[in-house]
């Protein structure tokens, strides 16, 4: 591994976060720094966050002055859902190009790019391959303005690694994502009360969980991987399958003709669907996913496992609350944990018998909403435990404690805390 010294991109976005404390479990990396223009959603233990715009000058000065061996860029906006086409064409165009400006020149420390892509870069077409792989060139020409930024954030990234031989650029093209927190087109539909389709298309579906994601991109870092990398959970559902292990029913009633008209007809039910995710309603996608796996990395969760993994999920949202107000960053108190001499180290701590820190926990538990929670079974349980946050493991060991009082739960959940304390 020759990643020592990393800079992440998009570090306030649930992946940067998470990918971030994944980093600082791996001892011989020696320096994180994350940068955003907002505050992190996360608690680090020793990465560093730096406030700036996504310019060159700021950017290089960082990488200069830290000596950054290896970017992570996780900032590619991939949904139309996610922001204005406006602002998703300046993050995927324009500070993509910021940021790969900010890695050249002479004196340049960068010997690693890794740039977090997405599967739209195929797009969805009629004539399309049962899995595309990395090799295949896309069969049309982007054919909205989220498919254009994507190609063109590609290229710019292509154009640097022909400039720059000396780099291993590495560039993943993600999946759709299930198990993650952000604005998601694909999970709105598929949180409908019926799943909606289009009528006579039954299409492929592949996904891939959020923690194979941050999985994917560590190991990309880990393993000096160079070159285009589909990231996919194994195995292709179709729509119907995917909504019968959501325990709904799929209901194929948009027109098999026009995108914009069927587009329409979903507004019409009070869904935003952009037209990508129309498409992909008519044609699915699958990937080839067997050169990441050639690299050494293991998925954690097929397809169908990730899917299973979120109705556990939705089953324990009215338990757990929205868990809005989890973590709040504080830049004085995260000055003051870091670097004052009077903070004790966690060795210190444990040695004083200090216990977990309490922490509130999520807000918003109802009467009655454990109900989801009691309903999982022990090994459904067990297996979802370790993807939950350290506040939801908290609320959940205090529900547990005080209501069922399983041995095997609770010592998971003591694990998971252990670990992630």
């Amino acid at each position: 591994m020759t990643a020592r010294r990393i800079l992440i991109t998009g570090l306030s976005s649930q992946l940067g976060g998470r990918l971030a404390q994944a980093l600082e479990r791996q001892a011989e990396v020696e320096t994180i720094i994350g940068v955003d223009s907002e505050d992190p959603r996360h608690e680090f233990a020793r990465t560093e966050f730096v406030r700036v715009a996504v310019e060159r000058r700021p950017l290089r000065r960082i990488i200069r002055a830290a000596q950054i061996d290896t970017v992570l860029d996780t900032r590619l906006l991939a949904d139309a859902l996610s922001a204005p086409i406006a602002t998703i064409e300046a993050v995927n165009v324009d500070a993509t190009a910021e940021l790969l400006a900010a890695c050249t020149g002479p004196e340049s420390p960068v010997r690693t790019v890794i740039f977090k892509s997405s599967a739209a870069y195929y797009g969805c077409e009629p004539g399309d391959a049962a899995f595309l792989s990395e090799d295949m060139a896309r069969s049309h020409a982007p054919r909205s303005e989220l498919e254009r930024s994507i190609v063109a954030a590609e290229d710019a990234v292509r154009d640097f690694a022909a400039r720059h031989p000396h780099c291993r650029v590495a560039v993943m093209r993600v999946a759709q994502e299930i198990g993650g927190e952000g604005p998601s087109s694909l999970l709105a539909l598929l949180s409908l009360p019926v799943v909606p389709g289009v009528l006579g298309f039954d299409p492929r579906l592949q996904v891939i969980h959020a923690e194979d994601i941050v999985g994917a991109l560590t190991h990309a870092a880990s393993a000096d991987l160079d070159g285009v990398y589909n990231a996919a959970g194994d195995g292709v559902l179709v729509l119907s399958e995917a909504a019968s292990l959501l325990g709904k029913t799929l209901l194929p009633v948009l027109p098999p003709w026009g995108t914009g008209f069927a587009a329409a007809q979903l507004r019409r039910l009070g869904l935003r669907v952009p037209v990508e995710l129309v498409r992909q309603l008519r044609y699915g996608r699958g990937l080839d996913n067997r050169r990441l796996k050639a690299s050494g990395y293991r998925y954690r969760y097929t397809s169908r496992e990730a899917l299973i993994r979120l109705r556990a999920q939705q089953r324990l949202r009215p338990l757990l609350g929205s868990g809005a107000e989890s973590y709040r960053y504080e830049p004085d108190l995260e000055e003051f944990l870091r670097w004052s001499p009077s903070v004790l180290t966690v060795r210190e701590r444990r040695d004083a018998g200090e216990g977990d820190p309490p922490g509130a926990g999520p807000s918003g538990n109802r009467d009655g909403a454990g109900g989801g929670f009691d309903a999982l079974g022990v090994g459904e349980l067990i297996d979802l435990i370790p993807s939950l946050e350290p506040e939801a493991l908290r609320a959940l060991h205090r529900y547990e404690t005080e209501h069922q009082q399983r041995a095997a739960v609770l010592d998971a959940l003591e694990r998971s805390l252990a670990r992630k304390g």
